[in-house]
């Protein structure tokens, strides 16, 4: 099997090629392992869903990345919004807001009465103030340099609309960082760009390989749809 030693030299792994570390005489051992990715997922309650028609109101590749890994067949529909929420709001608060203010710019009345609406929004917490998404480099510094050496809560929403009704919940995880150099932040943000991330940072990256030390929650909440909770929700939604 040919492997691509860059893939580990810089934390850019492959979705499909995972590595087992082991210690043997002061050597490391890594051994590759390729998990063949099936490309047809078959879901659970294929009969109930496929009476539905989703639309997955996100542009986000890992929320879309996510949803097809779950099995669930369904179409993308963006618009741009300005991200706005009232200012008395906190925390899970405003994810929550957000996501249903998403949910608002689209006409669910004008698609047929199998049609779910599906959108997302997902923050940053850190003592008390909100942290989005960075607008420039220097933001993404400063983001991060505010984040090193401390936790902080990541907040998902999740809005589930049709013409009949709505279902809101959230999802939250509490992240530690290790105090980070800024030879890493500097190196972090111009390999990975990361200005499409709450709080200027994926765990999935180099940076949550080498810099986050622990989580408390739902990894996949972090990278912005916690997928668990999602799966139970939308069968309760569709009964």
């Amino acid at each position: 099997m040919d492997h691509d030693w860059r893939h580990l030299r810089y934390g850019h792994f492959r979705p499909e090629l995972y590595t087992l570390a082991n210690r043997l005489n002061g050597l490391i051992l890594i051994e590759f392992i390729s998990w063949p990715r099936n490309h047809n997922i078959i879901s659970m309650n294929t009969e109930k869903l496929a009476g539905y028609r989703f639309l997955l109101g996100s542009k986000s590749p890992r929320r879309q990345h996510l949803l097809k890994e779950l099995g669930l067949h369904y179409e993308v529909v963006t618009i741009d919004l300005e991200e706005v929420y009232p200012a008395e709001l906190k925390g899970a608060e405003i994810a929550r807001f957000l996501c249903q203010f998403k949910a608002d710019g689209f006409s669910i009345n004008a698609y047929p009465d199998n049609t779910i609406l599906i959108t997302a929004d997902t923050i940053v917490w850190l003592e008390g103030e909100c942290i989005g998404k960075p607008r420039s480099k220097a933001d993404a510094i400063q983001m991060l340099s505010r984040l090193s050496g401390r936790q902080h809560i990541v907040y998902t929403g999740i809005c589930l609309r049709c013409k009949s009704k709505e279902r809101v919940f959230h999802a939250e995880t509490t992240v530690s960082f290790k105090t980070l150099s800024s030879d890493e932040i500097e190196f972090y943000i111009s390999h990975h760009r990361p200005f499409d991330k709450a709080g200027s940072y994926g765990i999935q990256d180099w940076i949550g390989y080498t810099g986050i030390t622990g989580i408390n929650g739902c990894y996949y909440n972090v990278m912005g749809f916690p997928v668990q909770l999602f799966w139970e929700e939308l069968n309760k939604f569709i009964g």
